[in-house]
Formats: structure tokens, C-alpha cells, sequence
């Protein structure tokens, strides 16, 4: 921790909320003569650089004057009225629950405009691709940032327009049907979602969070609750996403680019997750409860529906998409993190606030060597990647770009909860959260919950595997083929994994970096709420 004065940290998290929205206005203007460099295109591209960056060394130091003694209490904070007749405030702060997200939030959308700037998006101009990151990273920065429900909200829908143009403007096959999907499945959730908010402010006489939480649903009655709750978790749970409300994600990622496909399982789908620990958990706790033991039966249906579905993906012959392969992954992944949510307890919770950074870190590496693996091949098609397809793009990937295919065999591996990995320790606090979940909650069912995750681990383990062994190994290829090396790691494709790499090892051989930041916030919001 460095001693940093309450005065600029508050500038800090305003400057990290402010910054993108303006680099996405001054995206759009034509670059001054000085600065275009060889070309208008290039300058822009630069542009998303710089302000993504600029926006990553932000919150980076406000991780650094985060005072790690007492995460359980709002720093940074901001709170100024912005609507008086409804008593909205622009009020903003970080606990140890929001303040990783923050951080990865930046860190994935710097080496995504790293990325962009390596390899120029094809399909559309690129100031609207680097205005609509900006405004991605300015709505999903805001949700974790901001402490009013409604804000949150708009923070919320912030995301869908940039992002549903990312998948119809520079997506692949499918593209404007897979956009249509997402956004049409996204917004319905958020409408049942914003009554459920009205409800809650209305009844409990304020829309500000913290004091939400401080209440802990004493202003709430329990029908009001139970509602509000229902209302609520339908569209965090379409964002997240759980079953059977998943089937706009594996068509969304298989047609988005790499920056969409990253930005959506890296950041997007832990709008929801954080959404049921910030907001229903501590205001509305006497609902939660009458409803924690479905949305642990819908978690654990995923997590064992998405491990199939991955399987049937992975055999050979089925003409396996390897990016709707990780799309499905990450619905069983979710379905820890729900899992976690729903036992009401420190333990589960904090597997599953653990699971969201791990799950960003790892699916985000993921999807950056499969987007790598396509710009070399032309394919995602598991069949053609593993020779069953094609003799020419058969040989294992070990031999023709060893440094890549060994990176995909790290990100499979650190995926399937590998000890010593950052997969492992979210997904093990879950079980043992299920294990003996919180008072009120019936404890067999909940052991029934834990041995079906248990198989979801295995099955998890069985489908990365035969990634990797097809994929990385292959068919051998015979003495005399003529098989094509493929490029390996490129310098700034190094640049942009190598702190995904590092920060998955580190989080998984030192746990306490995340969980001495969400324990002690996480044992004051289901006792209170933070004060």
C-alpha cells in the first residue's frame, strides 16, 4: 500500500469513470497533423492505446493507495445529488469486492487496444472500433464503480449497444443474427430488471446501495423481497450467463472478434455475478434466501450441461467450433460462481468472487490464442485444427508453434482447475460453500449440489483435455509430409498475454492477494453491508 491522500484517490476513480467516455468523443475527431503518424488509422488506433493505458495506470495506482487494512469500507468515495426529486447521487467508491474487477476491467481493455493496434479490425472504421470500446469500458467500469441503483443500471445497459455493434460490424459468420440475439435476450432481462430496482428504492425509501446494505432488508418486507429478488435476478442472470437463460452466449462469442469475444467472458458476464453480491445479497437477504436453493440447481444443471455440451464438441467428427467450445465452458465456469453466490456464505461467496477474476483471466487468454490460432489457420474448426479435416493443417501445433501451443495447453489446463492455478481455488471455495451453506438453507440438498459440481470437474477436466490433445498434438505427421509451420508467438502478442500468465500463476500460488481484499468486505456484507 502507498500512503496516497483521500483527496486523489477520489480523482483517481472519477478519472478512471471520466477518461473513457472522453477518449471515445475525442476518438471520433480528426487526428492533429503531428499525431497521425502513417496514416489517420493508425493514429486512432494509438488513441484507444494510450487511453486505455492511461485508464489502466489509474486504476492501478488507486489499487496501490487502496488501504488494504480495512477493505471492508467504501474508499474513494464521491457522492454528490445529481436528481434531487428521486434522491439519485452520483455516488461512486471501491471495496475490496469491486476493486479487482476495476482492475481487470482496465487490464483487459488496455491489451484488447493493444491487440486492435497489432492487428487493424477489418469490417469497419476504426475510430467507431475504438469509440465503441471506449464506451464498453466506460459502462462496465461505471457498474463496478457506482453506489446508487439506478446509476448501476445505466452503467448496466451501457455495454450492449457498443457491444452488440462490435459482433455486427466486425464479427464473423452469423454475426448480425448472433448481435440481434444478445442485445433482444439482454434488454428483456433488463427490463423485468429495472422494476425490480424501482421496487426496492421506492419501498426502502433510497436507491443508494451502501445504505441498502447497512439495512440489510429490515426497511424490505419479506414479499417485497421475494419480488424484488425475482425481478432482479432474471436479468443479472441472462448477463451472467445462467441456464437455461444461456443460449445467446455460445452464438454471441463464435461470431464476435477477438476483442468481443475477450471483452465479453473476460468482464461482461461478471456484471451479473457482481450484481447478485453487491445488490441482493445485502439488500434483500430474507428473499435471496427463498431463492438461493433454485439458483443453485440452475448453477450446478450448468456446470454439468456446459461440460457436455463441450464434450460433444471436442469429439472428433463434429465439426467443433473451439471458440463455441470455450462460449459453453464458460456456463459451467458461471455456474460455479452462481454456486458459490447461493450458499449465502464467506466461504462460497468468496469462491465466488475469486472464480469471476480467475474465470476473467484465463477464458480471456483463451480466446486471445484462439483469435491467434485463426488469424494462422483461417479456422476455429476443431476437426481441421486436429488434421481430421485436412492433411495441410494437420501437423500438432507443438511442432509447427511450439510457444503458442504450449500456451494453449497452459490457458486448458489453468481452465480445468489445475492446483497451483488461479481455476483452482474459486471453484473449491464453492464447493466447500455448498458443503455447509448458511443457516435456513437445507444442508442434503445442498451436499446433492456439491457432488453434482464435483462431476462437473471431472467432466470439465475430460473436454480440455481432448482439446489439448487434438489440438496440440494432433496427428503425427509421416516422414516426408510437407507440413507447414505456422508464425509463433509475435512480439506483441506477448506483450498482450504475458501479464495474463503471470497474474494467473500468481493467483493461484498466492490466493491472499485476492482473498484478503474480498474476505472481510464479504463478512460485512452478509452481516450488514459496509458502513
Amino acid at each position: 500500500m502507498i500512503d496516497i491522500n483521500e483527496s486523489v484517490m477520489q480523482f483517481l476513480l472519477a478519472f478512471v469513470v471520466v477518461i473513457p467516455p472522453a477518449g471515445a468523443a475525442t476518438a471520433l475527431l480528426p487526428a492533429p497533423p503531428g499525431l497521425k503518424g502513417k496514416s489517420p488509422e493508425q493514429a486512432v488506433l494509438r488513441h484507444g492505446v494510450t487511453v486505455t493505458g492511461a485508464v489502466l495506470l489509474a486504476a492501478l495506482a488507486l489499487a496501490a493507495g487502496f488501504d488494504h487494512s480495512r477493505p471492508q469500507t467504501m474508499q474513494a468515495t464521491t457522492d454528490i445529488s445529481w436528481i434531487p426529486a428521486l434522491d439519485v447521487r452520483i455516488h461512486l467508491g471501491v471495496d475490496g469486492i469491486s476493486l479487482p474487477l476495476l482492475v481487470l476491467t482496465a487490464l483487459l481493455t488496455f491489451l484488447c487496444a493493444l491487440h486492435a493496434y497489432a492487428n487493424p479490425p477489418k469490417g469497419g472504421a476504426p475510430k467507431a472500433f475504438v469509440a465503441l470500446l471506449l464506451v464498453l469500458e466506460t459502462g462496465t467500469l461505471a457498474s463496478f464503480a457506482v453506489l446508487d441503483l439506478l446509476l448501476f443500471f445505466l452503467a448496466f445497459e451501457t455495454v450492449l449497444i457498443p457491444m452488440y455493434f462490435l459482433i455486427a460490424r466486425w464479427g464473423g459468420a452469423g454475426r448480425a443474427a448472433a448481435a440481434w440475439k444478445f442485445v433482444l435476450y439482454t434488454l428483456l432481462g433488463s427490463v423485468v430488471m429495472l422494476l425490480g430496482l424501482l421496487l426496492i428504492g421506492i419501498e426502502a425509501g433510497t436507491f443508494d446501495m451502501v445504505a441498502l446494505a447497512s439495512d440489510n432488508g429490515r426497511s424490505l418486507t419479506v414479499t417485497v423481497q421475494v419480488i424484488a429478488v425475482l425481478a432482479i435476478g432474471i436479468g443479472l442472470a441472462v448477463k451472467t450467463p445462467m441456464w437455461p437463460l444461456h443460449s445467446w452466449l455460445p452464438d454471441a462469442h463464435t461470431a464476435a472478434p477477438t476483442v468481443g469475444s475477450v471483452l465479453l467472458a473476460g468482464v461482461l458476464l461478471k456484471l451479473g455475478t457482481y450484481g447478485f453480491v453487491r445488490i441482493l445479497l445485502p439488500a434483500a437477504p430474507d428473499g435471496f434466501r427463498t431463492f438461493a436453493p433454485y439458483l443453485a440447481a440452475f448453477a450446478v444443471v450448468g456446470i454439468v450441461y456446459g461440460s457436455l455440451a463441450c464434450l460433444a464438441l471436442a469429439r472428433k467428427g463434429a465439426k467443433g467450433d473451439l471458440k463455441r467450445l470455450i462460449a459453453y465452458s464458460s456456463v459451467g465456469h458461471m455456474g460455479f460462481v452462481l454456486l458459490g453466490i447461493a450458499t449465502m456464505t464467506p466461504t462460497g461467496v468468496n469462491g465466488a468472487l475469486f472464480a469471476n477474476v480467475a474465470h476473467g483471466l484465463i477464458t480471456g487468454l483463451l480466446f486471445f490464442l484462439v483469435g491467434a490460432l485463426k488469424d494462422r489457420t483461417g479456422t476455429t474448426d476443431l476437426d481441421t485444427l486436429s488434421a481430421q479435416g485436412a492433411r495441410a493443417t494437420g501437423a500438432a501445433l507443438y511442432g509447427r508453434a511450439p510457444r503458442l501451443g504450449g500456451l494453449l495447453a497452459f490457458a486448458a489446463v489453468a481452465s480445468l482447475g489445475l492446483p497451483g492455478l488461479a481455476g483452482f481455488w474459486g471453484e473449491m471455495l464453492a464447493l466447500f460453500g455448498a458443503f455447509d451453506p448458511a443457516a435456513g438453507l437445507s444442508r442434503p440438498a445442498y451436499l446433492v449440489f456439491m457432488a453434482i459440481g464435483a462431476l462437473g470437474t471431472l467432466l470439465t477436466a475430460a473436454y480440455l483435455l481432448v482439446v489439448v490433445r487434438r489440438v496440440c498434438m494432433g496427428v503425427p505427421s509421416r516422414e516426408g509430409d510437407d507440413v507447414p509451420l505456422l508464425a509463433d508467438v509475435r512480439g506483441h502478442e506477448f506483450a498482450a498475454w504475458t501479464p495474463l500468465v503471470v497474474l494467473t500463476v500468481l493467483a493461484g500460488l498466492w490466493p491472499k492477494v485476492l482473498l484478503g481484499l474480498t474476505d472481510p468486505a464479504v463478512q460485512q456484507l452478509l452481516a450488514g453491508g459496509p458502513r
